[in-house]
């Protein structure tokens, strides 16, 4: 009994001292949680203030017309964003037209009918996509893949289009180099293939095996289960991979620079040259003084714009997904 007594007291004493030391680290804790959340949003506010004080100059010059001007002159300080905005978003939206229907495919081929053989290699190497340097995707186009594309893609299209009413100037290259806005678009689609097809997958393998079995069970075939079962349970999470593939496309850089041609024409033709906001950016900052600068950062600003609406745009559908 006088041991019980001993080890009771013992224990009484030891565990205010446990209690005095929780509160005190968690408090550190939650502190260090809450400087991480905050130094993230100072960096984001701090680089929205420096964009913006940056390009204030040119949009005090040349007002709303900066946005809707298609005049890029460096030697007369006139500029205008409205080319690299069209050609944003027109290799961003190439980009998905290709790179979504092949994700989704991939990752429903790795989920629903690959073998298991060669499930790991497959996915593996969709993964190491990933993980290519974006120049490289672009020195890959340039050197390789645009040569291929103006000899066998633009110069036949060309021909066989020419004359025709709309077609005839969409499909259309009066110099066939292989370079310009569908060969960004097509690069682009090539680089957010890996996150669009990683995402999907995992979402894919997470939904229920019951719920695939059940539909098999009353006779459905594959592409039912597909259609009515696993992308309707995984809707919102692709939607979000989609938008992250988006973001992605939007601000490339280096490899749209190799492969979109870099020249300010706004033109009806995708097989024509162009430029984006990301790929003026890399060409002149460089070099850029004065007012070239200012509008530099300027476009800069559009971007980020764009990007955030895009990203507004994406949580308002992701909203509705979940309610419906």
């Amino acid at each position: 009994m006088v041991a019980l007594s001993q080890e009771r007291l013992v224990s009484s004493q030891v565990v205010p001292a446990r209690r005095s030391f929780k509160p005190s680290f968690d408090r550190v804790f939650r502190l260090a949680s809450l400087g991480s959340a905050l130094l993230v949003l100072i960096v984001l506010l701090g680089i929205i203030g420096a964009m913006i004080y940056g390009g204030l100059p040119a949009f005090r010059e040349f007002g709303f017309g900066f946005i809707t001007s298609t005049v890029w002159n460096v030697n007369e300080d006139q500029y205008g964003a409205w080319v690299a905005i069209v050609g944003t978003l027109s290799t961003a939206l190439i980009a998905l037209v290709i790179g979504v229907p092949l994700s989704l495919g991939i990752a429903i081929f790795l989920t629903q009918l690959c073998p298991p053989w060669l499930k790991r290699p497959v996915a593996t190497t969709i993964e190491l996509l990933a993980a290519v340097p974006s120049i490289i995707y672009g020195m890959w186009g340039l050197f390789v893949f645009a040569p291929l594309f103006a000899n066998y893609i633009q110069m036949p299209v060309s021909n066989l289009v020419e004359g025709l009413p709309i077609v005839g100037t969409i499909l259309y290259a009066r110099t066939p180099s292989g370079v310009g806005i569908l060969t960004a678009g097509i690069i682009l689609a090539i680089m957010i293939i890996p996150f669009i097809a990683s995402i999907a997958r995992d979402i894919l393998d997470q939904i229920p095996p019951v719920l695939r079995e059940s539909a098999y069970g009353i006779g459905c075939t594959t592409w039912e289960v597909v259609r009515n079962v696993l992308l309707p349970q995984a809707g919102v999470s692709i939607i979000g991979a989609i938008m992250l593939g988006l973001g992605r496309a939007l601000g490339e850089t280096m490899a749209v620079t190799f492969v979109i041609g870099n020249a300010n024409r706004l033109s009806g033709s995708l097989f024509d040259p162009g430029s984006t906001i990301a790929s003026r950016i890399a060409n002149e900052f460089n070099e850029a003084i004065g007012l070239q600068l200012n509008a530099l950062m300027a476009l800069g600003c559009i971007l980020f714009l764009v990007t955030f609406t895009v990203l507004v745009l994406a949580r308002i559908l992701v909203s509705r997904v979940k309610v419906a």
